[in-house]
This record gives structure tokens, sequence and C-alpha cells, in this order.
């Protein structure tokens, strides 16, 4: 009998400790963004587009769930929910505390995908931590998690526009020439989550920033 409990405690030990590596296994990709048509093409909507990128690549099916359109992708023994939130750019947080609770994702396990306009056109920075540098989704997302020491993926989107045209700008449409550069943008973006996940972050940082 005492042998019999021996090892049904083992074994249950064994189970939530393989379920610990699991969780550490699990990584919250989101986008951010703003849902419908009119936003699809703008440059603020850049996180939206690096995860349609990835999911056409390895031919995945976002589908509508609470608070945002969810997929996920299996690589190298790692699980990668991908989310771009319905809340709307500025409500974003919600989203993503929502979706971090529910899979039981670890903080250090998120990355956000944003534009930013202190950064040249295809820019990138990754950052364990730092301000919302008056980007709103940012600023939710601070908000409703409680830290600003949760990692991001910053993607430039430059800031040529001109007194008082900032919103016009970053819900504007690429332009021709920046189009024409996105595709190999977007290829490093998939790169850049995929090494997020199996690398760490630290490693990635010293691999793709300012590249």
């Amino acid at each position: 009998m005492c042998k019999f409990l021996t090892a049904l405690f083992k074994k249950k030990k064994t189970t939530h400790k393989a379920k610990e590596i699991d969780y550490m296994k699990k990584f919250l990709i989101v986008g951010l963004g703003n849902i419908g048509e009119k936003y699809a093409n703008t440059r603020h909507n850049i996180g939206f587009k690096m995860l349609d990128y990835l999911a056409e690549k390895e031919e995945l099916q976002f589908e509508t769930q609470k608070l945002g359109d969810i997929t996920t992708y299996k690589f190298k023994g790692r699980t990668f929910i991908l989310l771009k939130p319905s809340t709307y750019m500025n409500l974003s947080g919600k989203a993503i505390l929502y979706w971090l609770t529910k899979e039981k994702i670890p903080l250090e396990n998120l990355l956000v995908i944003t534009d930013d306009l202190n950064l040249p056109f295809g820019s990138i920075r990754i950052k364990t931590k730092g301000s919302d540098g008056g980007h709103n989704g940012l600023k939710d997302t601070q908000d409703k998690l409680n830290t600003t020491k949760y990692n991001r993926f910053r993607f430039g989107i430059s800031d040529a526009f001109s007194t008082g045209r900032q919103v016009d700008y970053v819900l504007g449409e690429w332009t021709e020439e920046e189009e024409s550069k996105l595709p190999e943008r977007l290829e490093k973006g998939k790169e850049i989550i995929k090494s997020f996940g199996t690398a760490g972050i630290n490693n990635t940082m010293n691999t793709f920033n300012g590249k």
C-alpha cells in the first residue's frame, strides 16, 4: 500500500512539473492594430500585418474568439498563440490580459508587436521594458498588466508628417516605396517571433536589434 501511495505521489509531482514545463513553452504573440477593412493596410496595423504574414506562410487560419482573432503555431516544441485584439488599439491591454490568464502564459513569454513613430521605416527595436512612448495600445497594455516590464517588438514607421498630421499619418496607408520593402521586413519579423520562443528574448535582441 505504501509503495502504491509513494508511486502515486511521485506521478502527481511529475505531472505537475510537466505542466509547468508546458507553460514555459507556450508564448503569446500579440500584433496591435485596429479591426476593419479600412485599417488593414495602415501603418498603425503593422502588428496585425506581421501576424497575418506568419499565418499565411505557415498556412494557419485565424478564428474569431473572445476579444480577438486567434490562431496557434507549433514550432520546435513551442506553442505560439497569435492574437489580433478586436478591442481596437486603445483597449488592447484588455485582450492581452484575458489571453495571458486564460492560457496561463507567464508574462515573460509575452511579445507585443507595435508601430513606432520614433524609428526610421523598417527599423527594429526589441525591448524587455519601457514607457508607452505615447502609443495608446502600449499605454493600455501597461495599465492592464500593471507593469512596464513586458517584451515589445517595435517596428519603425518614421515620423514623415507635418505638424498636426500625426493621426492622419499613422492611420494612413504605406507609400509605394514602403510597400516594396515590406515583404523583406515581414520575413524578418517572422524570424524574430520564432527566435523569441526558441532562443529567448536576450538572444533575439542581440541578433535582430538594428537589423
